[in-house]
Formats: C-alpha cells, sequence, structure tokens
C-alpha cells in the first residue's frame, strides 16, 4: 500500500492494518522528511488519543493530515503507533 499526497509517496509498506474503514501504515515505513509534528490531539472514545503530524512538501502544507495512537484502547491495541491519513490523502494499493 502507498499513501500518496501532492505527486508524492508519504508511505509505502506491505505491512498495514485495515482498521475501521482506514489503513494503518507502520511507523518505519513513513518518509520522516515529509512530516512534522503537531501539537494537535483529539480523543476517540472507541480508539483513545490521537496525535498529529502536518505534512510539508516543496511550498504545501497540509494540517494534521495523518495521526496515530500510543496509547490505544485495549481493543484496538493491534495499531498502537500505527500511521493513517485523513480524506485527502491517496491510498493506493500496490
Amino acid at each position: 500500500m502507498k499513501a500518496l499526497w501532492n505527486n508524492q509517496v508519504i508511505a509505502e509498506s506491505d505491512d498495514t492494518i485495515q482498521h475501521q474503514d482506514k489503513v494503518f501504515f507502520p511507523p518505519h515505513s513513513l518518509k520522516k522528511e515529509f512530516l512534522r509534528e503537531s501539537l494537535t490531539h483529539d480523543v476517540t472514545h472507541e480508539i483513545g488519543v490521537a496525535s498529529f503530524y502536518t505534512l510539508k512538501h516543496r511550498d504545501k502544507e497540509n494540517l494534521d493530515a495523518a495521526y496515530f495512537y500510543n496509547e490505544p484502547a485495549p481493543e484496538s491495541a493491534h495499531i498502537k503507533n500505527y500511521v493513517t491519513f485523513n480524506e485527502e490523502i491517496e491510498i493506493k494499493e500496490e
């Protein structure tokens, strides 16, 4: 699977996890040069507290476009630290 934004591969892996209609990528599959840590956090009762990344490529920025759960709820423990993306990021099966 590949995550693409602004004609750039942001993440690529054969070890993704499908969870609640989202594709989660392992942390090592991310192209870190395009990610900037965000101060944003959000809570969902089903999964836990999400932490965000902003994507930056050339002169474009996509605020809080990527997110992960470093302490997910027990029923979502399998996605711990795996990263997923908002709807602006294209996910392709390769």
